[in-house]
Formats: structure tokens, sequence, C-alpha cells
């Protein structure tokens, strides 16, 4: 089953020098899944690996998506118009998590990959109580 991941774990793998490196590639053996990114999450993790490492991750990133080895899931109006009223249900809550949270109700998804606790154990997904969050 693939994992649903966040922008933070896909930059943390990718930065040696983030408190959630090892943490991330350590769960990441342990658990050989696909990874599954909401296409939003991909703008802003290319924009936080060329701010703060450079091109080249950025561009190692690119090719990571393009050879297949991060799954891309699409976006609907449905999952739109969920992002937008989990907006307006946290008001502290962002499109880009918004629409991580979208899509894992609509994949019925129970795990979530993330680096943000605070903001992803905070929400009540609409097909469970809670979230398992992960690493």
């Amino acid at each position: 089953m693939p994992l649903l991941v966040d922008t933070g774990v896909l930059y943390a793998l990718a930065d040696r020098r983030d408190a959630w490196h090892a943490r991330v590639r350590a769960y990441l053996r342990s658990h050989p899944d696909t990874l599954l990114a909401p296409v939003t999450i991909l703008p802003e993790v290319a924009y936080l690996l060329r701010e703060r490492i450079g091109a080249r991750a950025e561009q190692a990133f690119a090719q990571s998506v393009a050879k297949g080895e991060i799954a891309v899931e699409g976006l609907g109006r449905r999952d739109f118009a969920r992002a937008g009223d989990l907006m307006s249900d946290y008001d502290w809550l962002g499109f880009v998590d918004a629409t991580v949270i979208a899509a894992a109700e609509r994949l019925k998804m129970v795990s979530v990959a993330t680096t943000d606790r605070r903001h992803f154990g905070a929400v009540r997904p609409a097909h469970v109580a809670r979230f398992t969050l992960v690493p």
C-alpha cells in the first residue's frame, strides 16, 4: 500500500542536516512502500530544496519524480472543495496541508508520513478518528 507523504518528509529525506532526516530514512528503510505525493506538495518541496540546499537538490528531486520513484497523486474539484472546507474548519490550516488531508480522506488512508505533528495531529479526518502519523 502506498504511503501518503507531505512536504516535510520529502524535504527531510533530501537534507542530511534536517532534524527529521535520520528518522525519516530509518522509517522508509523499514517500510519500503511507494511514496505517494499529492501534486500540490511538489512545488513546495522543489522550492525548499532549491532555497535551502541548492539547484542540484531540486534537479535530483525533479528527476526522481520523472523516474517514478515518487508517485504523484492528482487532485480533482472535490479534493479542492474539501480542502477549502478544511481550511474553513481549521483557520490555521494552509492550502497544501489541506489538500494532503483531502487526498488521504478520498483514498481512505489512515497513515500520513509527516513532520508536521501539530497540524496533522489536530485535524479530525472524515473517515477515521485520527491519522496515524509516521515516522
